[in-house]
């Protein structure tokens, strides 16, 4: 497909709205087994603003679309590519994970292994919302087997990748604890399929779970802070249990008390999506559409700009006080299924 499309992009780092810019970029072609995808809806992730604000990640002065979540309907198809066709809706994951463009566009194409079948009736805004947060909510759910039956701590229970784990887990049959930190975000937990919520900054943690497990702890963590919380996860996981964490902001470089964790046979995984087995995230993609289909799922939107306005999408995120996903609407396809 030849053309122009327009997306936004930067060249250096900085701020959202000194930095990212509208522009004018050709249509990718898809290489072998890739597709193009005609993009609906961009989802906006904190390591997408941090990546622009060169927090953290390299720059070297080339030209970057960002973010890796959206969807939207496909539109050609590279060589070798079987099971899609032309039109298929579409969500995916990972778009500007190792590559330079990423899902603030009209246009992108990427590797069809990160492209998933988007269920009739659910709406592309919706599709943005899932990616990185279900795919990495799912990972620390699941890697370690089925949870059906078992106890879940998921903390930080009302964030994008928190939310989706306690839907998750409930879906798949298990007991789930979530924590929050105010009466709003408590309410968006209990909302997603939460059976107790703990309050972390009124609360003893560690010391509730093990009042509601009669003692057992529990046996999955999915962990927002892993630093920040260790102290807490030692005193509330089960023997044989695991602690799946996708971040640590707390507490970067945390001491870990071995002996303690070896005792109670614990597993530490570390969780990051884009490079996880594959046959991982494509069990992951199969579930979350499974999970979509049987359940519907609670997908909440925190804010939408136009393309244009992608700048304030990263001020939204930026700001720290979302509820959900913010979302970018790349070029007018506003479908409500």
């Amino acid at each position: 497909m030849s053309g122009t499309m327009a997306a936004v992009a930067y060249d250096r780092t900085g701020p959202a709205e000194e930095v990212l810019r509208l522009v004018d970029l050709p249509v990718p072609e898809p290489g072998p087994g890739e597709v193009l995808v005609r993009l609906a809806a961009s989802g906006v992730n904190p390591a997408d603003c941090n990546r622009r604000g060169g927090r953290g990640y390299d720059h070297d002065g080339r030209v970057i679309i960002p973010h890796s979540d959206g969807a939207g309907t496909i539109a050609a198809l590279g060589p070798g590519v079987a099971g899609r066709a032309m039109g298929d809706r579409v969500w995916l994951y990972n778009g500007q994970r190792g590559r330079d463009h990423g899902t603030a566009a009209q246009y992108i194409a990427l590797d069809a292994d990160l492209v998933a079948p988007l269920p009739d009736g659910v709406p592309f805004d919706t599709g943005a919302c899932l990616g990185i947060p279900a795919m990495t909510a799912h990972r620390c759910l699941f890697a370690d087997g089925p949870v059906a039956g078992q106890w879940v701590l998921v903390t930080g229970g009302a964030g994008a990748v928190g939310n989706y784990a306690v839907q998750l887990a409930a879906w798949a049959g298990a007991r789930v604890i979530a924590t929050a930190s105010t009466p709003d975000k408590a309410a968006d937990a209990t909302a997603a399929g939460a059976q107790e919520v703990i309050n972390y900054r009124e609360a003893d943690v560690a010391g509730s779970v093990l009042d509601l497990t009669g003692g057992a702890g529990v046996d999955r963590i999915v962990e927002v802070d892993f630093g920040g919380n260790l102290a807490a996860s030692r005193r509330a996981i089960a023997v044989n249990g695991t602690i799946a964490a996708y971040a640590s902001r707390g507490e970067r470089t945390p001491r870990v008390d071995f002996y303690a964790l070896m005792r109670r046979n614990v597993t530490l995984r570390a969780v990051l999506l884009n490079n996880c087995p594959l046959a991982a995230r494509r069990q992951a993609q199969a579930d979350i559409n499974r999970w979509l289909a049987e359940a519907g799922g609670r997908h909440r939107i925190a804010a939408a700009f136009p393309l244009a306005e992608a700048w304030r999408a990263h001020a939204a995120v930026e700001r720290g006080d979302k509820r959900g996903t913010v979302i970018v609407r790349c070029d007018g396809q506003q479908e409500r299924g």
